[in-house]
């Protein structure tokens, strides 16, 4: 996707300076920086401080970052501890043990002097796999926004919730991608964007790219999607997701089930985009998923331009104030319409996802 008129994906590797080059998403929308990961500490603290955020790009940060690992001490004690360390580096998004795990299987029984080949063409395997997911998630949720543009003969209005687009991803984006799709083939269409509370995502990152792609949108408050599927201002719902169970449960950032079950009360469609990396086969009770919870800074303290057009961080609580942070929450598949794949578009629970995952 583009920023300022040209081409970028999330992250790639530099072959001229043997480095994995990312996009450092804590300096947006303010400043645009290309930062160079060359260790794998520098793979795992981008993870951690969400220099790279979503879970398609953390899963392919993690994918480089054992790439890293190898480059900088090929021993296989050094790689496994490696490995284990991006894996815990965040709990909740699957796509970061998925692809590390692919990762090591891919180079069980790999000669020393093979592993940084095989590894490099593997990481690059895992985005460029990603990649196609996601436009195969546009295509099949194009349909769905085709459909209502050819009832209503209006703009589509659609609401999403953090951010699921091409920055959380390799390119396309989830949530987004649909919306890509529709925009390119000339259909009208406005997004109501979330802020996301407490590190606004959604403000800072979809707004920012929707703009660089001239597609419409106005940020709201997280908790305005309610009065606005009330006026009948919201057609559809699409969000992304970290975690989703084979149930069709889905984890995603915190607000999520409260813009489902606003959704479910005004006969507003909510569907979740996600690549099939992104689904738990293992857990089947929501209550077993991980759910971070961060740094409480994240909430007491805010950034933005100052009149000196400098970046300035804020106290917005009373110090004296406890704060809690968690980072997502589920909700429950009762109240999502459907999950656009890449493989298609199926209903929320075992049955849906396992007539499209055999």
């Amino acid at each position: 996707m583009k920023i300022e008129g040209k081409e970028y994906r999330t992250i790639w590797f530099d072959e001229k300076n043997q480095t994995v080059k990312i996009i450092d998403q804590t300096k947006l929308p303010h400043q645009f920086i290309i930062k160079d990961l060359k260790t794998v500490k520098d793979a795992i603290n981008a993870i951690k401080v969400m220099e790279v955020r979503g879970a398609p790009l953390i899963g392919g940060t993690a994918a480089y970052g054992i790439v890293l690992a190898i480059m900088e001490k090929n021993d296989l004690n050094f790689i496994k501890k490696s490995a284990e360390e991006l894996t815990q580096s965040r709990p909740t998004a699957i796509n970061l043990k998925w692809a590390v795990d692919r990762m090591m299987k891919k180079l069980s029984g790999v000669n020393n002097n093979e592993l940084l080949k095989v590894a490099l063409d593997e990481a690059k395997e895992i985005c460029e796999e990603d990649v196609k997911f996601c436009e195969n998630i546009g295509l099949n949720g194009l349909k769905i926004i085709e459909e209502i543009y050819n009832k209503k003969k209006d703009k589509v209005n659609i609401l999403t919730h953090c951010n699921a687009g091409w920055l959380a991803t390799i390119n396309w984006g989830t949530a987004t991608s649909p919306i890509y799709h529709a925009h390119k083939k000339g259909i009208p269409v406005h997004v109501w964007v979330d802020e996301t509370r407490p590190r606004n995502q959604g403000a800072n990152l979809t707004s920012y790219e929707l703009n660089e792609e001239k597609i419409p949108n106005t940020i709201i408050a997280d908790n305005t999607g309610g009065i606005l599927m009330q006026r009948g201002e919201v057609d559809m719902c699409i969000v992304g997701t970290d975690r989703t169970l084979s149930t069709g449960d889905v984890c995603n950032k915190i607000g999520t089930y409260l813009k489902a079950l606003a959704a479910k009360d005004n006969n507003v469609p909510f569907y979740v985009a996600l690549p099939s990396s992104t689904i738990d086969w293992n857990i089947e009770n929501f209550k077993d998923i991980p759910i971070e919870e961060r740094n409480s800074e994240e909430l007491s303290h805010m950034e933005g331009l100052d009149e000196s057009n400098k970046v300035k961080k804020v106290r917005i609580y009373p110090k004296k104030s406890k704060t809690m942070n968690l980072a997502f929450d589920v909700t429950p598949a009762k109240y999502v319409t459907g999950l656009i794949t890449e493989k298609g578009i199926c209903e929320a629970s075992k049955k849906g996802l396992k007539k499209l995952f055999k």
